[in-house]
Formats: C-alpha cells, sequence, structure tokens
C-alpha cells in the first residue's frame, strides 16, 4: 500500500514536472528576474501570432520604492535602458516608444526617468515566409537603477510564441499593455521650431495644446541645461518655450523631440525642426540668408509686424516733437511735387539707414557679450544728456532765437536743393534717435525675433521697421489726393511753427528727468546749469547771424564749452545703486524685482505680476499711469493677492536682459503674468485700465 502511495506521487510528480517543463515554451512571459532594488519580466500581447504581424512586447519593470530607471535622455546624470534583440534573420524591431518622464531633482543635478512600474514597448515585426511553428525571443537588456546611489544591472530574457493560422491574444496581459499606451505622451501633428541663440533653447509651436503645458522634456542629449528654469508662454494661439543650453552643447540636430506635460501629467510628443531648416509650406518660397532658410510665408508676417509697429511708432508721444518739423516741411511745399517726393524719399533714407545703424550696433554690442537691448542707447546718461541739449536747441530755433542754417528745420523757407535734401535726411535720423525710448504695438515680437537671427535678417528686421515709420509722408508726397488735404502755405505757418517748439521743451523736460533719475539730483543741477549756458550761447549765435560783434561769437563758443563740461561731469555722478529706492518701493504697491525674488514667490505657489520698464520708456510710463498705478488696479491686486514685482531697466542690468530674452523680447515694457496651475502668461504691450482686473478674473474661473 505504502509503496502504491509512492509510486502514484511520483507520477504525479513527475507530469507537474513535465506541465511546469513546457510552459516556458510558449508563453506570453520571460518570468520575472530579480536585481538590486528592481526586478524585471519581457512580456508579450499575443501568445499566437501569424506570418506577417506587428506585434507589441512589453519590458516591464518595478523597482523598489525610492528607486528610478532612465528616459532616453537621462538628464545630468544616469543611462537609459538599452535593449539588444536576438531575433530570427529578417524580423524587423521598432525603438523603444518612451512613456512621458518625470523630474528627479537632486541638486545641483536634474535626471528624467521613471518611478514606480516602468512598461517599455517595442514593436517586433514576423517575415511573411516565416516558416516555424514556434517564435523564441531573446534580450539582453542593460540598465541603471538609482536612487542616492546607483546600480547598474543586466539581464537576459527569452519567451517563446506560438506561430498559427490566427492570432491570440495574451488575455492576462491586456491590462499591462493597456497601461503602457496610456503612459505615452500623444503624439501631435502641430508643426514645431526651435533655435539656439544668445545662449538659450527657444521653441515655439505653432498652435496651442489641448491644454497648456506646464513642464518640457527635450529628448536630445546635452542640448539643454536640465537644472535651468524652464519659460512657458502662451502667447497669440501659439506656445514659447525657452531653457538654457547645456555646458556641453557642440552641434544643434536637425530635428528633436520636446515632450511637453499639462498639469493632470499628460504627455504630448512634439518634433521641433531647427529653424533654419524649416520646410516650405506649399505655394511659398524659401529665402536664403547666412546660416539658413526661412520660410517665406513667416518672413514676411515678421517684416508686416515689424513695418506695422513702425507706423504705429509715429503716434507715441515720445516722436512726434519732431515729426512735427517734417509735416512743415510739407506743407511749405505743397506746391512743388518734385520738392515733396524729393524730400520724402531723404526723409525715409535718413529713417532706415538710422534704424540699421542702430540695429549693427547693438548686434555688434550683443556679439561683444554686452546685456543690452532696443533703447540701449538711453541707457548712458551722457547719451540722455546729449539728447536734452538737442531738443532745447531745435526748441530755440522753432522759437526764433537763433537758425541752424534753416537745413535742418525747413520750415517752409525757400532752400536750395542740397539743403532740402540735408534737412530731410537729417530730421529722419533724428525722429529715429527720439523715437528709441518707445516700444510700438508689434514692435516687441518683431525685435525679439529680429535679434535671435542671423545678421542679415535682423538687419532686414530693423529696416522694415523704419520703412514703416517713413511709410506716411511717402504716402503724402506720391498720392496727390492726400497732398491735396494739407493747408496752402501762409502767415499761420510762423505761429505754428513756434508752438511746435513747446512739445521739444516738454521733450527736454522728460529726459532731464530721466538724466536726474539716473544720476541724481546734483548731476541734474549741472544739466540744468548746462542748458542755462546752452541757451545763452545760442541767443548769441542768433545775435551773430544778425550782425552783432565779433565778440558775440567768442563769447557763444566759450558757453557752448560750458555746457559741454557740465554735462560731461554731471554724466559722471552715477547714483550708487538707486539710493533710497529700495526704502520708497516699500511704500509702493511693488516690490523690487530680482531673479531670486521671483523664484521665491513662485514656490510659494502666489500669483505674480512682473512689470519691466525703463524712466526713458514713455510707453512704460503711460501704461503705468493708466493702467497699473490706478486705485482700480491696486484694488485688483489686492483681491486676488497678486504680488507686483518691478524690474527698473533704465540703466543697464544684464538680470533684466537676460529676463527680457527669455519671452524673446528686446527691450520694453514687458509685463508677465504668473499665475499658480497656468503657464506664465505676457500681456499687451499697450494696457487698459482693466486690463489687470478683466485678467485676474479670467484665470480665476479657470
Amino acid at each position: 500500500m505504502i509503496l502504491f502511495r509512492s509510486t502514484l506521487l511520483l507520477s504525479a510528480f513527475f507530469v507537474l514536472s513535465s506541465i511546469l517543463a513546457s510552459f516556458p515554451a510558449q508563453a506570453s512571459s520571460s518570468g520575472w528576474q530579480q536585481a538590486k532594488h528592481i526586478r524585471a519580466e519581457l512580456v508579450s500581447e499575443y501568445s499566437t501570432v501569424v506570418p506577417g504581424q506587428t506585434f507589441a512586447v512589453v519590458l516591464h519593470f518595478e523597482p523598489d520604492p525610492g528607486w528610478h530607471t532612465y528616459w532616453q535622455n537621462p538628464g545630468d546624470s544616469g543611462l537609459p535602458t538599452i535593449i539588444s534583440w536576438q531575433l530570427p534573420d529578417a524580423m524587423q524591431t521598432g525603438d523603444i516608444q518612451w512613456p512621458t518622464p518625470e523630474a528627479f531633482v537632486i541638486p545641483p543635478l536634474v535626471n528624467y526617468g521613471f518611478a514606480g512600474k516602468t512598461l517599455l514597448l517595442s514593436d517586433l515585426t514576423l517575415p511573411a515566409d516565416y516558416a516555424q511553428d514556434t517564435l523564441t525571443i531573446k534580450a539582453d537588456v542593460d540598465w541603471l537603477v538609482c536612487e542616492e546611489v546607483c546600480i547598474p544591472a543586466d539581464a537576459s530574457f527569452e519567451l517563446t510564441l506560438a506561430v498559427g493560422s490566427q492570432t491570440e491574444l495574451a488575455e492576462s496581459q491586456q491590462s499591462l499593455f493597456s497601461a503602457a499606451r496610456a503612459a505615452l505622451p500623444i503624439v501631435t501633428d502641430i508643426v514645431g521650431d526651435y533655435a539656439i541663440s544668445g545662449g538659450a533653447f527657444s521653441a515655439q509651436l505653432s498652435a496651442a495644446l489641448p491644454q497648456p503645458p506646464v513642464a518640457f522634456f527635450v529628448a536630445g542629449g546635452e542640448l539643454v541645461d536640465h537644472a535651468a528654469s524652464q519659460q512657458i508662454v502662451t502667447q497669440n494661439g501659439s506656445v514659447l518655450l525657452q531653457q538654457a543650453l547645456n555646458t556641453y552643447f557642440t552641434e544643434a540636430p536637425a530635428t528633436v523631440e520636446i515632450v511637453l506635460v499639462d498639469a493632470a501629467g499628460q504627455g504630448y510628443s512634439v518634433s521641433f525642426q531647427q529653424r533654419k531648416q524649416d520646410a516650405v509650406p506649399s505655394g511659398s518660397t524659401e529665402i536664403q540668408v547666412t546660416g539658413g532658410t526661412l520660410s517665406n510665408n513667416r518672413f514676411w508676417l515678421i517684416l508686416l509686424m515689424a513695418g506695422g509697429g513702425g507706423l504705429i511708432l509715429n503716434l507715441m508721444p515720445c516722436v512726434f516733437p519732431v515729426l512735427s518739423l517734417k509735416a512743415l516741411s510739407i506743407a511749405g511745399n505743397s506746391q512743388q511735387r518734385q520738392q515733396q517726393r524729393r524730400d520724402a524719399l531723404f526723409y525715409t533714407a535718413g529713417v532706415v539707414l538710422s534704424f540699421v545703424f542702430l540695429a549693427g550696433l547693438l548686434i555688434a554690442l550683443r556679439a561683444a557679450g554686452n546685456a543690452i537691448g532696443w533703447g540701449f542707447q538711453l541707457q548712458s546718461p551722457l547719451l540722455v544728456g546729449l539728447l536734452v541739449y538737442l531738443l532745447l536747441a531745435l526748441g530755440l530755433s522753432l522759437s526764433g532765437v537763433v537758425q541752424f542754417g534753416l537745413g535742418m528745420m525747413n520750415a517752409g523757407g525757400h532752400l536750395t536743393t542740397r539743403g532740402g535734401a540735408k534737412g530731410s535726411f537729417f530730421t529722419g535720423v533724428l525722429a529715429v534717435v527720439v523715437a528709441s525710448p518707445c516700444t510700438a504695438p508689434f514692435m516687441g515680437t518683431a525685435l525679439g525675433y529680429a535679434v535671435t537671427q542671423s545678421p542679415q535678417v535682423a538687419l532686414l528686421v530693423f529696416a522694415a521697421l523704419g520703412l514703416g515709420m517713413a511709410l506716411p509722408f511717402l504716402l503724402l508726397a506720391y498720392i496727390p489726393a492726400l497732398a491735396r488735404l494739407l493747408p496752402k502755405p501762409g502767415a499761420w505757418m510762423e505761429a505754428l511753427k513756434q508752438l511746435l517748439a513747446w512739445p521739444l521743451y516738454l521733450s527736454a523736460v522728460w529726459l532731464l528727468w530721466v538724466f536726474g533719475r539716473q544720476t541724481g539730483i546734483d548731476a541734474m543741477a549741472l544739466l540744468l546749469l548746462g542748458m542755462v549756458a546752452l541757451a545763452a550761447a545760442l541767443w548769441l549765435w542768433g545775435r551773430v547771424q544778425l550782425g552783432a560783434a565779433w565778440f558775440n561769437k567768442v563769447a557763444a563758443l566759450g558757453l557752448f564749452l560750458l555746457a559741454l563740461v557740465t554735462l560731461w561731469q554731471g554724466a559722471k555722478l552715477q547714483v550708487a545703486a538707486n539710493n533710497g529706492q529700495q526704502a520708497v518701493s516699500q511704500a509702493q504697491h511693488w516690490q523690487n524685482w530680482s531673479p531670486d525674488k521671483l523664484a521665491e514667490l513662485r514656490q510659494q505657489d502666489k500669483p505674480v505680476l512682473v512689470n519691466m520698464t525703463a524712466d526713458w520708456c514713455i510707453t512704460c510710463l503711460v501704461n503705468e499711469r493708466v493702467a497699473l498705478n490706478t486705485e482700480r488696479s491696486k484694488a485688483a491686486l489686492r483681491d486676488y493677492n497678486v504680488s507686483y514685482l518691478k524690474g527698473d531697466w533704465t540703466l543697464r542690468d544684464s538680470d533684466i536682459t537676460a529676463y527680457l530674452q527669455q519671452y524673446q523680447r528686446d527691450g520694453v515694457p514687458l509685463y508677465v503674468l504668473y499665475w499658480p496651475g497656468q503657464p506664465p502668461q505676457v500681456l499687451p504691450q499697450i494696457l487698459t485700465p482693466d486690463t489687470l482686473r478683466q485678467t485676474f478674473d479670467s484665470l480665476s474661473q479657470q
């Protein structure tokens, strides 16, 4: 009896052993492989496949709590998982389909990878002429698993599938593959491009994603500084991305994948092409420039925006006083069509060449490492003081104190051909100099784009800006119907000429205030003394023009030298770090901006409004008076507990310049609103009294 039972148990053991031995031969899983702090298996979606079929397999990782593996771009350290397949001849394999990664911050490093259950999908294709009744899949896998320490590991996996005339799903594994596909980023058909400029990686999507992104992962290794802050701006239906370049950056790839992640953790995969190699849409042509190719459609849109910005610039208060001089010129020559056209052309040449000169100087200084942008010349107190003198002198000339050879003013007198052309040209030059503190709508986008491109493209954009500014005078000169709307010359012109001196005096006072803000009250007093000396010198020079004795000329030259000396001395009296401004700001509804202060407030998950301004920026001052410093706006800031930070670019500040470049801007004003759970939002350059309240109301309801 005992012998019978032993025999029965032995037989059962052999049967069970046979079943277990045959199970791995045709199973959808390789079984678990255990390594330090992680286990892994290779799983097939099908238990039976057919010749010619493409099917999925998944490498399934389960690391210990607190441990992680790595993405295709592991970040500052780490290694991606590598699968080496051993398969029958002619069998095809696809790349690993990487899930949406997460960031692991290990100061000062940032790595990209996966914690918890990780599923790496790959597609395999069986040849159509495969004749065997089984398929053996082998894979050698290398990975790195890390916590505070990292442990490299490798393992070999093997599974065998049946090959038949009809496919059969591995039912027990379907939930695993559903989870694997759900973890993949959604592949979009949105067009994206990127550029490398100014030490930063800048990318742009042509359309918004279903949900605004809050983070992004660049798949290309050694392309971005992974630990650097990311800038994500949704603007005009597109998304702008920016991050500092990697220290080891050497070459930009033609295309790069970026995975953008929304607040819910959903990833979106977008392929970005290097901007100099943009594909040209059907029906458009290409413009060849040094360093790359631009899409004709996109390029002409930028030029149109620059021209529109230049046109609107004529309406800015900082430009009007000088343009009034040109209006007098056209009115004075209303009966001389050829002279009108000649003057308009020379005025246009003065405007365009001045913008191109400023662009060239800006490009050269930036290439030399200077952190500057649009309006940079007014960050120099010496140049501001010279401009004060110039506007004062022009105003005195319009008031009849002195005449500058009539060429500059060209206010309706009988001119020679040469004098009129010179006067028109330098009126254009002067208009550009005085326009530099202003930023019109469309200008910020166009100029921000220009400084990220090759010098040739940047110069073309600035030339378009100048052409837009000169366009009204070209139209008046070349369209008779418009020219006929101008009043006929008469005695009224002399009165108007003297009246127009007052906007010039007011502009001089404004720039005097800017000079005082830059250098202090003592320097401002010296400049006032210089203005008195200059006025006296011009008065004496006017007497010389009327035939006064020679000593008037000597005295005028002496006073003129005194004006220059006082300006030089005053410009050297810099205010040390804006003495007292910190104490003043404490009593205001704003705080001084700094990168650290902004980062601190954002870490506290507080809404923050950033205002980048300058005392020489008329647009900035108007916005503050109309929209930012009103009781209504202050109440809106209090109601929504918005911290208001103000950055002052009156003098050069490399931190502010870098901040502007993050948002593809090259000048002020710039208004950026940071709202918890939302990407940063760039507000319009021209604000209304209700802009803040309406924006806060809209964001609070999302």
